[in-house]
């Protein structure tokens, strides 16, 4: 079976990339031309004819088009995941399991206790309970041998399932008003991506033309258009006739343009914020994410893990102990990519989105580092 995930290597140079996009970001909204850098993002584009057609700026069309082939992507990872990788077994899915569940329960209660009763900002609690895969990994990528293998294999399932609960929450807690109508013909598309699996079609291109018209309706029924990849996904076959496998060939089509291309592109659209001038009542909100991610994820990752190898649910991974356990935890407070969108969401373009990008940016680089630092010692 060919490996549905990317090499340290790539990761590394994937991490890179996007770290090379964030940082451009910053440097653009606080350069002279900060104007231009922002109306570039602003760029209205049409994409139809006629009566039927869908206007929109270019940051949104990142952010529904692009990010849906980033959620294809995801939910690629996360169907192999479950079918055959470490949450195909239950014995080996408790630990991740439950620990994903710490650390998204944890920040997410962190970030209420400190924004309290405000009811805006209570509207991002979810914002600090996602993990950025491709950073993550690609830390662990450049430790290289100090990291074992099982604990990799651990941080990668962990934040499989924390994707996996993110996509609920934008499904359930994000939506807008619904269009009953649109929502009928998403309906239909997705009968039609179960048809294609009873008549055993394994052939890529019928499941990736039902998603446009499935992507469209999602779109105006109130949904996030993003869930349209994940739900394909959910359709693509596992194995054909012959035995090969065209949900990895489709995974490993989409990996490169996804880890060089389409997150670097959202880090550069939604990542620069400038840094003067940002003070005022929302500050709390740059906290509250921060604080969530740099303690709240180790915290509750880390506390789920004590509490199953206490009740004998699960063991550490081999090889690991607990520095790096608690290593591995922070590195899952590296949210970025799944957190900025999931604050787009929460909190639409504005002054308030501005400071989730300080905390979103701030928490994942101290998350990072202390992770690295942790994981440094063999």
């Amino acid at each position: 079976m060919a490996d549905p995930h990317p090499s340290d290597d790539v990761a590394v140079r994937a991490s890179l990339v996007l770290f090379a996009a964030a940082l451009l970001a910053l440097i653009a909204a606080n350069s002279p031309w900060a104007g231009e850098f922002k109306r570039l993002w602003e760029t209205p584009i049409t994409i139809g004819v006629g009566s039927f057609h869908i206007s929109d700026s270019l940051k949104l069309w990142i952010k529904n088009g692009l990010m849906a082939v980033f959620f294809l992507h995801v939910g690629l990872e996360i169907k192999a995941e479950s079918l055959e990788g470490a949450l195909s077994d239950a014995k080996r899915a408790t630990l991740p399991v439950v620990a994903a569940l710490g650390g998204i329960v944890v920040p997410a209660l962190i970030y209420l206790a400190i924004v309290g009763a405000d009811r805006e900002l209570v509207r991002g609690w979810a914002v600090p309970t996602a993990t950025d895969i491709a950073f993550a990994i690609g830390v662990v990528g450049l430790l290289g041998s100090r990291v074992p293998v099982a604990l990799k294999a651990f941080l990668l399932a962990v934040a499989v399932i924390d994707d996996l609960a993110a996509i609920l929450v934008i499904a359930i807690f994000y939506s807008g008003e619904f269009n009953l109508v649109a929502l009928g013909f998403a309906g239909a598309a997705i009968v039609a991506l179960k048809i294609l699996n009873l008549a055993r079609i394994t052939r890529l291109w019928p499941y990736l033309a039902i998603g446009v018209p499935l992507w469209i309706a999602i779109y105006h029924g109130g949904l996030s258009p993003t869930l349209a990849g994940v739900i394909v996904a959910a359709f693509v076959p596992m194995k054909d006739l012959a035995g090969a496998s065209p949900l990895h060939r489709l995974e490993s089509t989409l990996r490169l343009p996804v880890l060089f291309l389409i997150m670097p592109v959202f880090a550069l659209a939604n990542a620069g914020v400038a840094l003067s001038g940002n003070g005022g009542a929302t500050t709390v909100l740059s906290l509250a994410i921060a604080l969530a991610l740099i303690i709240g994820k180790p915290v509750g990752i880390v506390g789920a893990v004590l509490l199953s190898s206490r009740l004998g649910l699960a063991a550490l991974p081999e090889g690991s102990n607990w520095r790096q356990i608690v290593g591995a935890g922070a590195l899952a407070g590296i949210g970025f990519t799944m957190s900025l969108f999931t604050g787009y969401l929460a909190f639409g373009e504005g002054p308030v989105m501005d400071q989730v990008r300080i905390g979103v940016l701030s928490g994942s680089f101290v998350s990072g580092l202390l992770g690295a630092a942790l994981l440094w010692r063999r």
